[in-house]
């Protein structure tokens, strides 16, 4: 089996949030999932909001389950979960469906008999949400921080996947990493805008 879970996680300033982060990649999974238009500290945040107001337990076979008006709702209690809860509630409860039916609830099952960096990338641009730029970032996270290493994984992660890189949430170690990957997202942000012109 490829990987289990990390010693110790540093994203989201929270140290019960990380420590859920760390040790249930069903966490991580959905961390990921809520990565988008949010700082990367409330994304992740977010599967221990959402295991807190559903008991103390993050339960994937109980989110899927859900009604999807009331897991709606549960996500929309302030402190949203994400900036539009609605949406990303149905998002969640569809990873969390495929999670379910194809994995046995686990997302650990995502990547344990995966041959190569290439079958790990395409199961996870096959999960809800993840596109051509989130799959190669979660790859590079499993791989720096989560021990996930099939052989390739670096090139299935692309710039993402270089070792020393600071560009992603899979680079965030500590505060000055976190400092460092923030600068170089501003960066490429301005550089993308001055090439577009606008």
């Amino acid at each position: 089996m490829l990987g289990m879970t990390a010693t110790e996680m540093f994203l989201t300033g929270d140290s019960a949030a990380d420590a859920l982060l760390a040790g249930d990649p069903n966490a991580l999974l959905l961390g990921m999932v809520l990565d988008q238009q949010v700082p990367m500290e409330k994304a992740f945040g977010g599967p221990a909001v959402i295991a807190e107001r559903m008991g103390g337990r993050l339960d994937v076979r109980a989110i899927a389950d859900a009604d999807p008006d009331e897991f709606a709702a549960l996500c929309s209690q302030r402190p949203a979960i994400h900036r539009f809860p609605a949406s990303m509630a149905k998002r969640v409860q569809a990873t969390c469906r495929v999670l379910t039916d194809s994995y046995d609830g686990d997302a650990a099952n995502v990547w344990a008999d995966v041959a190569d960096g290439d079958e790990l990338l395409r199961r996870i641009a096959a999960l809800p949400g993840f596109g051509a730029a989130k799959a190669p970032i979660f790859v590079a996270l499993l791989g720096k921080q989560y021990g996930v290493q099939p052989p390739g994984w670096r090139a299935a992660a692309g710039v993402y996947g270089e070792a020393g890189s600071h560009r992603s949430v899979a680079d965030v170690v500590d505060q000055p990493s976190l400092e460092l990957v923030r600068a170089a997202k501003k960066a490429a942000k301005a550089a993308a805008k001055a090439a577009g012109g606008g």
